[in-house]
């Protein structure tokens, strides 16, 4: 069978909520599980796809001094 883990995810999270999305996000961070890795990679993947230049700096700085 081949799966492709990034379309299952998406497929998962496409009819969410604004609020639904932030919940699934919130608690993938709190309860630290390694299963929630891929899934919240593909969540930053969508985010930065769709971010303009200025807004990555910024993230990419948040990172930076946070780590």
């Amino acid at each position: 069978m081949n799966l492709d883990l990034r379309q299952a995810i998406l497929s998962n999270v496409q009819n969410k909520t604004e609020e639904q999305l932030k919940d699934m996000v919130e608690t993938a961070i709190k309860n630290n599980e390694e299963k929630t890795l891929p899934g919240l990679g593909v969540i930053f993947e969508v985010i930065w796809r769709h971010t303009d230049g200025k807004t990555k700096e910024e993230m990419i700085d948040t990172l930076h001094n946070n780590l």
